[in-house]
């Protein structure tokens, strides 16, 4: 893992870095769980990407940056500003949910007030929202970025290679990161596309490229934060490829066994981002023990909570289905 005091970071970072990124891996657990117990309909988990997306986060000026997420982005949307309660609220499909009003399957994220754009429903579509918007900004002359993540299955939806032409050819401030797990829901690397690497493909983009490890969220923050000053001082537009780990199968609905081994699943454990962020937080002396055990027990209750508020909460009224869908006429 990367030396934090290379990278800039102080140790209240690290702790904030694992604060997050602990709370949206027990926002997902709790999740699983209440889908299991036949209480959610639907959950599709960022659970071993955290770090990535934390680092992200971390990198940016989420005053005034602008993303645009994919649907396991939790972690990172959380750092940004939809917070435990609303992710509860959308999970339930109540009416409270500020994505759609319970209308959407959850992990549509979209909060206005927290620059988290509205996100479609077709993947990879979010590349082209955020290509938009980096043209605003330089449009404009404002220093600030759009940025936009996809699995690397997206990566190969026609999309994804139209906005990172346009971006690379207007040298917008935009930064594309690919959460590389390894797995477009059960179609492994090996099947998706033949490049070594992803991030080569910024070549023919004419931005600059580069993979890193996102298990660790210090080098992910040093590689965005670098892409970011690049941007906003005109320099274009980055390809991130930010390689990482699926825990889990793709959605509640996906069985991975049928497509992982045993030993794969057993393997992966061990490159448990968090896991090796609290080792490396551990040896380090940024925290010890007492701490780690105080922050697990405070964030279980703010979980609890949040699922406490959200299944009391009502469901929208059925007279509002189209509500915001179609204009009403007087």
């Amino acid at each position: 893992m990367m030396d934090y005091k290379e990278a800039g970071l102080s140790p209240d970072d690290l702790k904030e870095m694992y604060r997050y990124m602990l709370l949206a891996r027990k926002l997902d657990e709790r999740m699983w769980l209440l889908n299991r117990a036949g209480k959610l309909p639907f959950v599709i988990s960022c659970q071993g990407q955290e770090a990535t997306q934390v680092g992200i986060g971390f990198a940016l000026d989420k005053a005034n940056d602008i993303i645009s997420p994919y649907y396991r982005d939790l972690a990172l949307v959380t750092y940004f500003g939809i917070t435990p309660e609303e992710t509860m609220l959308s999970a339930f499909a109540k009416e409270g949910d500020i994505n759609s009003g319970g209308k959407q399957m959850p992990s549509h994220f979209g909060k206005k007030e927290a620059n988290v754009l509205t996100q479609g429903s077709c993947v990879a579509t979010q590349v082209l929202h955020a290509v938009g918007t980096a043209f605003k900004f330089k449009v404009d002359n404002e220093p600030h970025i759009a940025l936009t993540t996809l699995g690397e299955g997206s990566s190969n939806q026609g999309d994804f290679h139209e906005g990172l032409n346009f971006a690379g050819t207007h040298d917008l401030p935009f930064i594309c990161i690919i959460e590389n797990n390894k797995y477009a829901i059960s179609t492994p690397t090996d099947l998706q596309y033949g490049a070594e690497k992803l991030s080569d493909r910024a070549i023919g983009y004419g931005m600059h490229g580069e993979q890193i490890d996102g298990n660790d969220p210090i080098a992910v923050y040093a590689s965005v934060k670098k892409a970011r000053e690049r941007a906003v001082n005109n320099e274009g537009a980055s390809l991130i490829e930010a390689l990482s780990t699926r825990l889990t199968a793709h959605s509640s609905d996906d069985n991975h066994n049928l497509y992982r081994t045993k030993e794969d699943i057993e393997a992966m454990k061990e490159e448990d981002c968090i896991k090796l962020f609290r080792v490396y937080m551990l040896e380090n002396n940024i925290v010890d023990e007492k701490w780690m055990e105080a922050i697990d027990a405070e964030l279980k209750k703010v979980v609890q909570e949040a699922t406490k508020k959200a299944e009391a909460a009502p469901y929208p009224a059925p007279e509002d289905a189209l509500k915001n869908v179609y204009e009403e006429v007087n």
